[in-house]
């Protein structure tokens, strides 16, 4: 397995790489997007510490936008997560508040009105401050839906499995409640530990990525 990641590593570590600001017209429709975060290194080239994509049909420039430049922790788990590490850091009990989910009407008319919004804004700054200076990524096209929730899974799954991938003493994710997200070195709770990469089906992803 660790051999299959450090293929992999290397690999995207040599595709165009986009920061922050970045234009959206480099950035496919349909795809997967491989983050990388600033001073965290593993296989000798800059570590990855989320893999992504999208459910809705064209909308992975959505899904990039508002993890990097819309300030609404419910809209991403992301920015969610990385809110929750900033202030578990510190033991904020702003935290309770952070994960509550507004998106729907119910929770906005019973928990909406008891939210610290000047504290929200100020949290939701912090994170937005912290994406945009730290994270990098690539971006590959994968048109069909199912196509990309499975590759998304086992790359997920291949590199949550990787020894050699772990985080540094300093990173971020280490304050998360989360412990998945402590263990794995990962800014994800989900599709860890599954079914990873096999060689084959490692050449196909490297095939949709060049292509």
């Amino acid at each position: 397995m660790n051999n299959i990641c450090n293929s992999l590593h290397l690999f995207f570590s040599e595709m165009e790489r986009l920061n922050f600001p970045f234009d959206t017209k480099k950035i496919h429709l349909n795809g997967i997007y491989i983050l990388f975060e600033h001073d965290e290194k593993s296989h000798g080239v800059d570590r990855i510490v989320r893999i992504g994509t999208h459910t809705g049909e064209n909308q992975l420039r959505s899904r990039l936008q508002q993890h990097f430049l819309r300030e609404n922790k419910d809209r991403s788990i992301f920015r969610k997560n990385i809110g929750r590490a900033i202030l578990h850091r510190v033991k904020d009990p702003f935290l309770e508040q952070w994960n509550w989910d507004l998106t729907k009407r119910e929770a906005k008319e019973s928990l909406g009105k008891m939210v610290d919004r000047n504290k929200q804004e100020n949290i939701e700054k912090q994170v937005t401050e912290y994406i945009q200076q730290k994270f990098s990524f690539a971006v590959f096209h994968v048109p069909e839906k199912e196509k990309r929730l499975s590759i998304e899974s086992k790359i997920i799954s291949t590199v949550s499995l990787c020894d050699v991938c772990t985080a540094s003493s300093g990173w971020l994710g280490l304050h998360s409640p989360k412990r998945k997200i402590r263990e794995s070195g990962l800014w994800q709770v989900n599709e860890l530990y599954k079914e990873p990469l096999s060689r084959e089906e490692l050449a196909k992803v490297k095939l949709f990525a060049i292509n």
